[in-house]
């Protein structure tokens, strides 16, 4: 006990210096043609984009005005500027804009040097605005660490309320948050060692916290009830805890494997971003399961009888599961009545994802009205030269009179206005291709698509690139890996749920749950966000979905559908070996894991849901997307539909072939611990309690 706390501790303490190594980059593929065309054209003519750019306003069709603003760029720190452009006067004469690039091509070097530079930007006399991709991205840092501060001091101490009173007295609600503190501690001691090799994105630790505080509860749930629950039977604080790690540990180890290897379908991306999230993810719920069967079996040990200490005054008594049984004789006597409709539903649900559209983090994820937002705004609209919107398309390899001839056939393609020259060597060669639509729009994106499919100068190599290239290729990326995430998440599920519960039956069907409650989620997601129904109330601009912010809420959403179903199944599976009928299972399954099951998903609701106030609008999307997710699956799905299903199946639901058995039979996963004399006797009581239930049912209805 003392080790694991001593090793928590240390790695937090240590882990802590991963915020200096932190990335905010790895959202674009990395061999992507986008990616090439950055590198051929750096390497050929240095940096040439602006990382950002400064809008003064004034009268500057007076020269005497003009002067000032260049005898004001004259006076920049030039040791931090690799390049100073401008200024250059708008059509109207009221704005002149000046491009500063940056000197480091780090992402997080820039966020410093343009926090170095930004006080003497303003010129004297002079109203500005400062656009760009850096302020962009500093500006979404800064609101989402602000978001994520204001997310903390408003969750977690109704959280820490919530959980007193679920528990029922301090000293049990007192343990989750002990094995939450120390699986973040140590989730930041792992990020901090894989920072020192990869690129490892700064919301990754946002990830291991949200999921190293949600599983410590998840799991100190079901592990502290399995124990009170025994100690209630009569047993020995020993036996009450050999039995709960017998048990309960097995479903917190099959659970935490199955959600890890959900995550690790991120590390199948190229894109850093997605891999980083998946460090983080990993670690939290790996260490998260650790601690639950090492230093909670040790502190319950400990405390014993104590456990249920400072109780509050109405939770003398264990918590009655009347409410649970009574609510599976309802589904139980109608299945087909909660299964269609239900499964209707949810299928409405998810409809609008199937038109879903796919972007990247842009400065439309800001609030409107934001001075950034508005900046690099007014630079699209009115200095196109200079806006990220545009073709990077660079040729190497070639005579000039041919590349001529194919810049004149990018010229003609339908969505480009003009083509500009951005440097040339006698190697290389490239240009800017301004677009007449957003960059993310369908003509931009079409013309991306006839550009590349120009017939190209014999012998040259032709790369494009650009902000609507780059999000094309990562898109084209994410779509190359999603079939092995898929493949990954449902072979692994399917086997090690077979491993657990001995059926090939409930493996599929809880796959196939899991994708409703899925689809759903991201179909009301597409509907608000996409669509824009209710996007005025929440405060979003409508537009596609961040694909990697998707990827990765599809991987956190299945991994717990699929960790409250192992909860929910592993009670109906150990009931069922204990000599119950199909129905008795699956009202003792509800019965025993309904309040748990509810609990737990409240409680990460109230944390993950923080984030549906978030000023960023990404951020926005993970926090309404979660609430869905989590109310869907955790109530209407595992509470009605599960149940329902598992009732029509009949024994089928726990069918598997005579080979695959006696393989699972012989690993020896399926056993429970040993009973004694006290289980046939609380056995049968139990058996008897349910049926009763059921006759009593059927005289009602007679």
């Amino acid at each position: 006990m003392v080790a694991t706390v001593l090793l928590g501790v240390l790695g937090g303490v240590w882990g802590l210096g991963v915020f200096d190594k932190l990335s905010e980059g790895g959202y674009e593929a990395p061999s992507s043609e986008a990616v090439r065309a950055d590198k051929v054209a750096e390497e050929a003519f240095g940096r040439q984009d602006g990382d950002l750019v400064i809008i003064y306003r004034g009268d500057f069709a007076n020269p005497a005005e003009l002067k000032k603003i260049a005898d004001h760029i004259t006076g920049f720190p030039r040791s931090k500027m690799l390049k100073v452009v401008g200024p250059v006067v708008s059509l109207s004469g009221r704005q002149a804009l000046v491009a500063v690039t940056l000197n480091s091509s780090d992402s997080n070097e820039q966020l410093k040097l343009f926090s170095e530079v930004e006080s003497q930007l303003p010129a004297p006399g002079f109203s500005q605005q400062v656009g760009g991709l850096v302020p962009t991205q500093k500006a979404i840092n800064d609101m989402s660490r602000e978001d994520l501060r204001r997310a903390e001091m408003t969750s977690l101490p109704l959280v820490l309320l919530l959980l007193v009173v679920i528990f029922g007295g301090l000293v049990a609600a007192s343990l989750p948050v002990v094995v939450g503190g120390l699986a973040i501690m140590g989730a930041l001691g792992v990020l901090h060692a894989v920072a020192l090799f990869v690129e490892v994105n700064s919301f990754a630790v946002n990830v291991a916290s949200l999921l190293g505080l949600g599983m410590a509860i998840d799991y100190g749930l079901f592990m502290v009830g399995r124990f009170r629950e025994e100690l209630g039977r009569g047993r020995t604080v020993e036996q009450a805890v050999g039995r709960t790690v017998a048990s309960a540990g097995r479903t917190v180890v099959f659970s935490a494997t199955l959600l890890v290897i959900a995550l690790a379908g991120l590390t199948l991306f190229p894109q850093g971003f997605l891999k980083s999230l998946a460090y983080g993810g990993m670690s939290s719920v790996a260490i998260a399961a650790l601690v639950s069967l090492t230093l909670l079996p040790a502190l319950l040990g400990v405390l014993g009888h104590r456990v249920g200490g400072l109780a509050l005054p109405w939770r003398k008594k264990a918590p009655s599961e009347r409410g649970w049984r009574k609510l599976s004789g309802k589904v139980m006597k109608r299945p087909m009545l909660f299964a269609v409709p239900i499964t209707g539903v949810l299928i409405v649900l998810g409809a609008p994802f199937l038109g879903v559209q796919f972007g990247q983090v842009t400065e439309k994820v800001l609030p409107e009205g934001n001075a950034v937002r508005v900046a690099t705004e007014t630079i699209n609209q009115n200095f196109s030269a200079f806006s990220s919107t545009g073709f990077k398309v660079v040729v190497r390899g070639c005579e000039q009179a041919a590349i001529r001839d194919y810049l004149d056939q990018v010229a003609g393609v339908a969505g480009i206005g003009e083509v500009r020259p951005a440097g040339a060597d006698i190697e290389v060669t490239a240009v800017t291709a301004v677009l007449k639509h957003d960059a993310l729009s369908d003509e931009s994106k079409r013309a991306l698509k006839d550009v590349r499919a120009l017939t190209r100068p014999s012998g040259a190599e032709v790369l494009v690139g650009g902000t609507t290239a780059t999000v094309s290729d990562s898109l084209d990326a994410i779509a190359d890996g999603l079939p092995l995430m898929v493949a990954l998440l449902v072979g692994a599920t399917l086997i090690l749920m077979f491993l657990a519960f001995g059926s090939v039956v409930l493996p599929i069907k809880a796959v196939l749950m899991s994708a409703l409650s899925l689809s759903a989620t991201f179909g009301v997601l597409v509907w608000i966000f996409q669509d824009g129904h209710g996007a005025d109330w929440l405060g979003v601009t409508p537009g596609p979905l961040e694909s990697g912010i998707v990827v990765l809420m599809a991987a956190i959403v299945f991994g717990l559908s699929t960790d409250y179903e192992v909860f929910l199944l592993s009670r109906m599976v150990e009931a069922r070996g204990q000599g119950a009928t199909t129905e008795e299972a699956v009202t003792t399954g509800l019965a025993k894991t309904g309040r748990v099951i509810t609990s737990a998903a409240l409680l990460l609701i109230v944390v993950t849901g923080a984030f549906a106030f978030s000023q960023v609008a990404m951020m926005r999307l993970v926090g309404v997307g979660m609430i869905l997710a989590l109310a869907l699956d955790a109530t209407v799905v595992r509470m009605l539909l599960v149940p329902a299903v598992l009732k029509l199946l009949g024994n089928a639901a726990w069918w598997s072939p005579g080979p695959l058995k006696r393989i699972q039979e012989r690993l020896a996963l399926h056993d429970e611990p040993a009973h004694d004399p006290m289980d046939a006797e609380i056995r049968a009581m139990k058996l008897a309690d349910t049926r009763r239930i059921h006759v009593m049912s059927g005289h009602r209805r007679g």
